[in-house]
């Protein structure tokens, strides 16, 4: 790991054993174990190596599922991976899920000193931060309450303040945005930004893309597992985009008619001409759609249809409706519409 790097993941796999439906008893993983017969394994993150440079902010993307929080938890040491290794500098403080670390039973105050504590702080500097954690999850006389009567924005926003107020090397932030109110969000967002200010490291995962891309010096993109790209910002949640919009449509792909003609190819052209998946409202669209006629067809009709994502059309037309003749169709071809 060079000198400016304080994360270095080296080819890390981690692969969870899967218990089945009813779990394991003893009987059958005796069985299993005279038949040699392993229990089948599910592999949450694969060959994943990358490296964060020192007051870096790197955001990590992708769908559920992705192997995002899996990577945090292996970073901050709460799990260890099943091959590969990961070396970090400085200290690490993290918040990967809600209220994790906080004890139900205690106080808001209570929390907050036993989190110092399992830090390895001092309850002397911890009583010099304790004003400022409060002021900023503004949470009031309820830091004197058991955190198992808080709401979710209450539990969040403790959590959140503490984290950031022991001021640590690196800091890992796990859907922190998800939950709490808008003047929560910017509050936060403000806090990040003062900590890239200071020089800090910070890893952080959000489903908020616009969000994440203002504030990250580079995005990693994490897909089953595996690692899609690692670089600019806007470039990677593009390509999240892209990738997320083909699952959909391949998901929602629908077939019909006698097959006489089959579409074999859609695509979306902007005003240059140039392949693309955004459009702005009021600029061209083209869709050139590729198609071929595997028996002369002398009247066709082609037609399209604009619908949400939960399906809901939104507007269609087709070439009978807008009185545009097409020739009759002999093999391949293309119609733009």
């Amino acid at each position: 790991m060079e000198r400016d790097h304080v994360i270095a993941v080296e080819n890390v796999t981690k692969r969870f054993r899967l218990r089945g439906p009813g779990g394991l008893s003893l009987k059958s993983a005796v069985i299993a174990w005279l038949r040699d017969k392993k229990p089948p394994t599910f592999e949450a993150l694969r060959d994943v190596t990358f490296e964060v440079r020192r007051g870096e902010t790197l955001g990590i993307i992708g769908a559920n599922g992705a192997g995002k929080s899996t990577l945090f938890s292996i970073i901050s040491g709460i799990i260890r991976p099943t091959s590969g290794r990961v070396k970090t500098t400085g200290t690490i403080s993290s918040l990967l899920e809600l209220g994790a670390g906080f004890h139900p039973e205690l106080t808001g105050r209570e929390n907050v000193f036993l989190y110092g504590a399992l830090m390895g702080i001092p309850a002397r500097r911890m009583k010099e931060r304790f004003d400022a954690i409060v002021d900023f999850a503004g949470i009031g006389s309820f830091i004197d309450e058991p955190v198992k009567h808080y709401s979710s924005g209450m539990y969040v926003r403790l959590a959140f303040s503490i984290a950031v107020e022991v001021d640590p090397d690196i800091l890992l932030l796990d859907e922190v945005l998800a939950v709490g109110d808008a003047e929560f969000q910017a509050k936060c967002i403000e806090k990040i930004r003062d900590f890239r200010r200071r020089g800090r490291t910070m890893l952080m995962i959000s489903h908020d893309l616009r969000t994440i891309q203002s504030i990250s010096d580079r995005i990693l993109l994490l897909d089953q597992g595996r690692i899609q790209g690692l670089g600019d910002p806007a470039a990677m949640v593009a390509q999240y985009e892209t990738l997320s919009a083909a699952r959909q449509t391949k998901s929602k792909a629908r077939e019909w008619g006698t097959g006489d003609v089959r579409i074999e190819k859609v695509v979306f052209l902007d005003s240059n001409g140039n392949e693309t998946d955004h459009f702005e409202s009021g600029r061209p669209l083209d869709v050139l759609i590729k198609y071929v006629s595997e028996k002369p067809v002398e009247a066709p009709v082609f037609g399209f249809s604009i619908a949400t994502e939960n399906g809901l059309q939104i507007f269609g037309s087709n070439t009978q409706i807008e009185c545009y003749p097409v020739p009759p169709l002999r093999g391949p071809g293309a119609i733009r519409l």
